[in-house]
Parts: C-alpha cells; structure tokens; sequence
C-alpha cells in the first residue's frame, strides 16, 4: 500500500493507496470469499473460441466472426432488459413473445398498412412498453407473482402474435432500413475505426475522471496501472474485432463487397453504454440494488417500491421490443414462432451465465453481452461441428445449470463469510 497525502476542507488527510500488488491481492480474495462476477463466463469464453478454432478453424473465419454477432443480437438485447428484472429476484418468462408480439406490430403496420419504418418502430416500442406496464403492474399493485402473471403472458402473447398474423400468414419484411439493422448493410470500415476511438477514448475519459473524483474525496482509488490495463485491454479486444470484421468477407468482392461490422454491433453497444450508466451513476440504479438487495430495508429507506418494480418490467419489455425488432430484421419477416422457441431461454441463459444472480441484487448489463456471446458461441460451434439442435440445448442446459451452481454456491461462500 502507498499512502498519499490528500487536501479537503477539513485539511490534509493521509490515504493508504493500493498498489498494483495489493489490488491483485485483494482481487483474489474476493474471488475465494465468493464474489466471481463475470470471471467464469470470460473463462467459458476464452475456452470455447480456442476449442471449436482448434477443430473447426472455419470458427475464426471473419465470415463467422460476423455471423455471431448477428446471430446472438436478438438474445443479447432481450437479456439486457431482463438483468433489470432479475436485479430484483422477479423473472419475466413473457420476454419472448413479448418480444415476437412487437415484432408482429413492426410488420404488420409495414406491409399492411404502409407506414413508415420509424412509426412501425415507434408503434413497436411503445407495445412493448405497454406490456412492461400491464406486467409491472399486476406485480407491484395487485400482489400477483411475476411468475405467475408472466407465465400467463407467456401463453397470451402467442395467442395475440397469432391474431396479428392473421392465424399464421409470414409476413415479409421489406423495409431497407429495417432490413439494413441486422442482415444485409455494415458499418464501414473507417466508421467501425472511428467508433472504437470514441469508445476507448471515452472510456478512458470516464475511468480518469472517476479516479480523481475518488481521490478528490479521500476515497481509495485504483492504480493507475490498473486504469492503464482496463483501457488497454478495451482497446485491444475491440481493435481486434474491428480489424477482423473489416476484412472482405465475400466470396466475389468484384460483385458485392463484405466489409465492417454488421449495424447492430453499435446499437448493442450504444444501448450496453447508456443502461450501464443508468445502473451504475444514477439513483434510480441504485434503488433498484436496494430494493433488490433488501425490499423492506429500501422501503424504510424512503425508496417508492412499487414504482420500481413496476419500471423494471416496462424496461425489459421495452428492450424486449428492440430485440423483436432485430430478430425481424434478420429474419427478413416474422411469423408465430418469432420471438418463441428457445428464444426466453437463451435470453434468461444469457443473463444467468454472463453472472447476474438469480437471487436479486447483484448484476451488470454487461452480463447479457458476455452471456449472449457465450451461448452464440456454443450455438455457432457447435453447428460447425454438425452436432443436432437436440444436442446443442443439452450443452446449453448444463452450462445454465452450471451457472446457476456457482451463483448459488458463492453466495453461500460469501454468507459464510459475512459477505452477504
């Protein structure tokens, strides 16, 4: 520990800084006294990618590398809206044909009744944010379990995708724009650059400023090696993935060239950015930790209960909403199974393994990207491998129920402790 010598009002205070050692010290004794975060989903990651790259080397081709992202984007969306959920130990088992009822109104008011592509998405979101509502609702002011009225939804809301779809007509989606989300349009590759300058740039703007805050106030801060090694390693993953997806990815590129990160890749970060922001550096995020941490507690705290049991659902089925959207736009149309089969699985899969509790209280937005890609990764490989769409939720099961077994196992560790 290096101690620094710090100016208030109240004059000079001496504070005990971490070095680099320390830091790591104390990084590992989190880690054994139950507090794992996200650390086996980046392991499963790391692992997985070098696996399925050793036997089938078409894993690391920029071509799959691209179709990932475009493949996990629906799940990955729909898991960000559900980390606010779980935040509070509710479940939301409606999130997928929640999100295929708003994928429905998207293409109906297309194809049906001409609108523009911004008012059918408008008309989409706000469906979304009325099922968030009714949901939030029934929860918070009629004390009916989340389990119960979302189940209820569940089977509801493929009824309703069903009359919208005129009992089960395809309904083509032709928009350019809506097409352009998630199929067939990239970034280019000189804004796929620009982009990651900003967001590292940023980001290490944020992580100085933070810092100095911290020490500004007293508090300890991080070593700067730390913040050097945080904005270094963002720099390089992303650097990485942005050279990768701008490599020609066509077979014919004198016909049609293939380059830049498919459209939804910013999109998904732009919205990782602000629903972090809103967790992390805001009240209301911090209420909802409380409330899911503790419900009485923040109750006697003066925290409004309700409301932000009733604003967590209308945010998941909002983000429910974005991911219908997308999931429309790759598909190219939508039909009844839009937004069903295993897409609320992979969705709550994608949380829970990314390392949000299903107890409440402890999650990142950030556990839905790393858990998406998780579940993309075994999905993609696995399919290269030839393996059946049997064996592949088999592998996704375990790997939920693994997920669930270390939550479950370092929350007892860190009761043991009196972490918890």
């Amino acid at each position: 520990m290096s101690t620094t010598t710090v100016h208030t009002e109240h004059g000079q205070v001496r504070v005990q800084q971490p070095t680099l050692t320390s830091h790591a010290r104390e990084y590992l004794q989190r880690v054994r006294g139950g507090d794992i975060g996200s650390l086996p989903a980046i392991l499963g990651l790391v692992v997985l990618c070098l696996f399925f790259g050793i036997v089938r080397p078409a894993f690391f081709t920029a071509g799959n590398f691209a179709n990932l992202f475009t493949q996990g984007a629906a799940v990955t969306l729909i898991a960000m809206g559900l980390i606010f959920v779980l935040l509070l130990g509710e479940i939301d088992l409606s999130a997928g044909y929640a999100s295929g009822v708003c994928a429905s109104v998207l293409a109906v008011l297309l194809a049906d009744y001409g609108w523009s592509w911004w008012g059918a998405v408008l008309a989409a979101l706000a469906a979304g944010t009325l099922i968030g509502l009714t949901i939030g609702l029934l929860v918070a002011k009629v004390g009916i379990p989340s389990f119960v009225v979302t189940l209820a939804a569940f089977l509801a809301f493929q009824g309703v995708v069903l009359w919208l779809l005129e009992e089960g007509t395809n309904v083509s989606v032709q928009n350019e724009v809506i097409k352009a989300i998630n199929n067939d349009r990239w970034v280019p590759p000189g804004i796929g650059w620009l982009l990651v300058g900003i967001a590292v740039g940023g980001y290490a703007v944020v992580q100085y400023l933070r810092r100095r805050s911290r020490a500004a106030r007293g508090l300890v801060t991080d070593p700067l090696t730390v913040l050097a090694a945080r904005v270094g390693g963002l720099a390089l993953i992303t650097g990485i993935a942005v050279y990768v997806l701008n490599m020609e990815r066509s077979r014919n590129p004198l016909v049609v060239s293939l380059k830049g990160m498919p459209i939804v890749v910013p999109i998904i970060g732009v919205l990782l950015i602000v629903l972090s922001f809103v967790l992390s550096r805001t009240a209301y995020g911090r209420h909802i930790y409380a409330v899911g941490g503790n419900k009485e507690a923040a109750r006697r705290a003066g925290i409004n209960v309700d409301r932000i049991r009733i604003s967590v659902f209308v945010i998941g089925s909002t983000m429910a909403a974005v991911g219908g959207i997308v999931a429309a736009s790759r598909a190219a149309s939508v039909d009844p199974r839009t937004g069903g089969s295993n897409v609320l699985l992979y969705a709550v899969g994608a949380a829970v393994i990314g390392g949000t509790s299903l107890f409440g209280g402890k999650g990142r937005v950030l556990d839905a990207v790393l858990g998406g890609a998780l579940i993309a990764v075994i999905d993609n490989g696995m399919g290269l491998m030839g393996y059946s769409s049997g064996t592949k939720y088999v592998v996704t099961g375990l790997v939920l129920l693994g997920a669930a077994t270390v939550d479950a196992l370092s929350r007892r560790r860190a009761a043991a402790r009196g972490l918890a």
